[in-house]
C-alpha cells in the first residue's frame, strides 16, 4: 500500500514544479503563462492521472483553494495604490457598481432564456460571472506591459470584483436557502452588512493596527514577512466565520491598507508577496485543471455555447460601454476593457461550492452551472491570455518592445547619449532631481522626467511600458547602486546598470559596494562619471558603426582607438545589449555599435561605415 505522505508529498512537489516550469517557458517563450499552466494542469490531470486533486486532496481541496485565493488577493490589494485612482478612479468606480449590475442583469436573463436555466441557477450563474480575478488578470499585465491607465483599470477591476462577485453569490445563494421562510430577505440583508462589517474591522482596522506596529518596530524585520502572512490567514478565517466568504473582501481591504501605509518595509514586504503569489497562482490554476472531469463538459449543448458567447462577445462589451459612458475614455481603451474579462480561480470556486447544493435543491439547470463556469473559465483564459499582447499593441496601449533605456542623472554626457539612442529609435527617458541639468535634453526633444526617481511621484508619473533597461549616471555610486537595486526586480538585474565606481577605478574593487547590491558596470572599469566629463570637454563623440562582412568587429578593434567605449549594441531584430565586464557584448554582422571615441586626428582615415 502507498504511503499516503509520500502520496501526498508526491502531489504537492507535481504540481509545484509543474507550475513553475509553465511560468519559466512563458517567459522564455514570450507565451501567456495561463496557457501553459491551463495545458499543464490538463496533461498531467485528466490527460496522463499523474494529478487528481479530488481524490488526493478530498474534503481538502475547496478550504485549501479558498486560502491560497486569500493570499493572492492580499498581494493583490498591496499593489493597489490610491495614486492610480487619479487616472483609473471613476472608471473603477462605475466598473464596480454599473458593470457589476449590468453583468449581473444581462448574464442572469441571458442564462434563463438562452441557456434555459431556472431563475434561481441563472441568477448565481449571472453573480458568478462578475468575478474577473487577479489569478489571471496580474499574469497577464505581466505579459502584455500595458500603458498605466488601462493596466490599472483592468487591475483595480479584477482584485475589487472578484470579492463582490463571490459575495454576491453568496447571498443569491442564502436568498434561495431561506425562500421559504418569510426570513429570506432579511437574511440575506443581515449577511451582507456582516461580510462589510467584518471586511472593515479586520481588514482596515487590523491593517492599519499591524501597519503602526511595523512602523514602531514592535515586530523585528526578519518576523514581518511571516506576521503578515499569519495576519491574513488569521483575517481570512475570522471574517469568514462572520459571513460565508467574506474573508476574500476583508484580506483584498487588508492588503490595500497596509500597501497604503508607505511603511518603510512595504517594498521587501510586497516583493516576497509577489513572488508567494506567483508561486500559488501557478500552483491554483494546475490543480483547478487537473481536477477537471471531461465528462462534465459534455453535459453542455447549443445553448450552453451560446450563452457562454453572449457573455464573451456580448455582455462583457456592453457592461463597459455602459459602466464608461460620460468618463472621456478613450474608445481603444474601451475595445480593450470590454474585450480582456479572463475568469479564474474564484468562479471555478464559487461555482463547484454552491452547484451541487442547488442541484440537492432541485433547481433546474443546477448540475449545468459547474460546465458552464469551467468552460467559461477555459474560454476566456484562451482567448484572452492569447490576443492580449496583440491587441494591446495594435491599439497603441501597449510598446511593441522593452528595449527602451531609463538614465538617471541628467549630464552633458548622458544627454549626448540619449540623443544618440532618440536618432536610434531606442526609447529614452532622463530622469534628475534638477530641472536646470535637464534643459537640453528638453530642447532635444527627449522624454524628461524632473523629480527624485525613487519617490511616490515618479512612480505615479512614470510611464515604463516601453522601457527594458535602467542606466544610472550621477557622480554618487552609492545613489547610483541604490537605484539598480530598487529596479532590479522590475527589470532584471542583467538589465540595470551603472557607472564604473571610484574605488574599482583606482584598483580598490574591494572598497567599492558589494557586487550583489549594484547594477552591472557599464563600458570599462576606469569610465567613471569625472572621466566621462573630463572626455566630454575634450571633445569626445558618440559614433554609430554598423558592422558588415567587409568591417567586422575585429576591424573595429583595429581601426579604433585604444581608449574607445564600447557602449552598446543594437541588433537588427530590435534588441538592445549593454556592454559591461560581467556581459562583454559579441557583435555580429548587422548590428549597430554605439561607442564613445576620442576626435580623429585631421588625417585619419576611417574605413568603418557611419549610420
Amino acid at each position: 500500500m502507498t504511503d499516503p505522505v509520500i502520496h501526498f508529498s508526491g502531489f504537492f512537489i507535481l504540481v509545484t514544479v509543474l507550475g513553475i516550469s509553465a511560468q519559466w517557458l512563458a517567459w522564455r517563450f514570450k507565451l501567456p503563462a495561463i496557457l501553459l499552466l491551463a495545458l499543464s494542469g490538463l496533461a498531467a490531470g485528466p490527460g496522463l492521472g499523474l494529478i487528481q486533486p479530488s481524490e488526493q486532496l478530498g474534503a481538502m481541496l475547496n478550504p485549501l483553494i479558498g486560502l491560497l485565493v486569500s493570499i493572492i488577493l492580499f498581494e493583490g490589494g498591496m499593489n493597489l495604490r490610491f495614486h492610480e485612482l487619479k487616472e483609473a478612479g471613476r472608471g473603477v468606480k462605475r466598473l464596480g457598481t454599473v458593470g457589476v449590475a449590468v453583468t449581473w442583469f444581462l448574464g442572469s436573463i441571458s442564462a434563463h432564456y438562452i441557456g434555459a436555466l431556472s431563475w434561481p441557477v441563472a441568477l448565481l450563474f449571472g453573480a458568478i460571472i462578475v468575478v474577473t480575478g487577479p489569478t489571471v488578470i496580474m499574469p497577464l499585465l505581466r505579459q502584455a506591459k500595458l500603458k498605466q491607465r488601462p493596466a490599472s483599470l483592468l487591475k483595480w477591476e479584477g482584485i475589487i470584483n472578484d470579492p463582490i462577485g463571490a459575495l454576491l453569490a453568496v447571498l443569491v445563494f442564502e436568498y434561495f436557502l431561506y425562500s421559504g421562510s418569510d426570513a429570506a430577505a432579511i437574511q440575506v440583508l443581515s449577511g451582507l452588512a456582516a461580510a462589510i462589517a467584518a471586511s472593515v474591522v479586520l481588514g482596515v482596522g487590523g491593517g492599519y493596527l499591524l501597519g503602526k506596529a511595523f512602523s514602531r518596530d514592535d515586530v523585528p524585520e526578519f518576523l514581518k514577512a511571516p506576521v503578515t502572512l499569519a495576519f491574513v490567514l488569521l483575517c481570512y478565517g475570522l471574517a469568514n466565520m462572520a459571513q460565508h466568504e467574506a474573508g476574500l473582501l476583508a484580506t483584498t481591504l487588508l492588503g490595500m491598507t497596509l500597501g497604503n501605509m508607505r511603511l518603510r518595509s512595504i517594498e521587501e514586504l510586497r516583493r516576497l508577496k509577489e513572488y508567494v503569489s506567483i508561486l500559488l497562482v501557478s500552483g491554483i490554476f494546475v490543480i483547478l485543471t487537473a481536477n477537471l472531469d471531461p465528462q462534465i463538459l459534455t453535459r453542455l449543448d447549443w445553448r450552453s455555447a451560446l450563452l457562454l458567447a453572449l457573455v464573451v462577445f456580448a455582455i462583457r462589451p456592453v457592461s463597459v460601454y455602459l459602466s464608461t459612458i460620460g468618463l472621456g475614455m478613450d474608445w481603444r481603451e474601451r475595445v480593450l476593457l470590454g474585450w480582456i474579462a479572463p475568469r479564474g480561480v474564484v468562479a471555478v470556486t464559487v461555482a463547484g461550492v454552491f452547484a451541487a447544493s442547488m442541484a440537492e435543491q432541485g433547481y433546474k439547470g443546477a448540475d449545468l452551472l459547474l460546465p458552464l463556469i469551467v468552460s467559461l473559465v477555459l474560454v476566456t483564459v484562451v482567448l484572452h491570455g492569447s490576443t492580449i499582447g496583440w491587441l494591446s499593441r495594435k491599439l497603441g496601449l501597449a510598446a511593441a518592445s522593452q528595449n527602451g533605456i531609463l538614465i538617471v542623472g541628467a549630464s552633458y554626457w548622458s544627454t549626448d547619449l540619449s540623443i544618440q539612442l532618440k536618432q536610434m529609435n531606442i526609447p529614452v527617458i532622463i530622469a534628475d532631481s534638477s530641472w536646470y541639468n535637464m534643459s537640453r535634453a528638453r530642447l532635444s526633444g527627449i522624454r524628461t522626467h524632473y523629480g527624485e526617481i525613487l519617490s511616490e511621484h515618479a512612480e505615479m508619473e512614470l510611464e515604463l511600458n516601453d522601457i527594458g533597461f535602467l542606466f544610472a549616471t550621477t557622480a554618487n555610486d552609492a545613489y547610483n547602486a541604490f537605484v539598480c537595486s530598487r529596479f532590479a526586480a522590475e527589470f532584471g538585474r542583467n538589465k540595470v546598470l551603472q557607472l564604473p565606481m571610484h574605488q574599482a577605478a583606482e584598483g580598490q574593487e574591494k572598497k567599492s559596494i558589494n557586487i550583489a547590491n549594484r547594477g552591472l558596470i557599464a563600458m570599462k572599469p576606469k569610465a567613471t562619471k569625472e572621466e566621462l566629463d573630463l572626455r566630454h570637454y575634450r571633445n569626445w563623440q558618440f559614433k554609430k558603426t554598423r558592422l558588415t562582412k567587409a568591417y567586422t568587429y575585429e576591424n573595429y578593434l583595429q581601426t579604433e582607438s585604444e581608449d574607445a567605449l564600447p557602449l552598446l549594441l543594437l541588433r537588427q531584430d530590435g534588441t538592445v545589449m549593454f556592454h559591461s565586464e560581467q556581459f562583454p557584448i559579441k557583435p555580429v554582422e548587422g548590428d549597430i555599435l554605439l561607442s564613445y571615441i576620442p576626435p580623429a586626428p585631421d588625417k585619419q582615415e576611417n574605413q568603418q561605415t557611419e549610420v
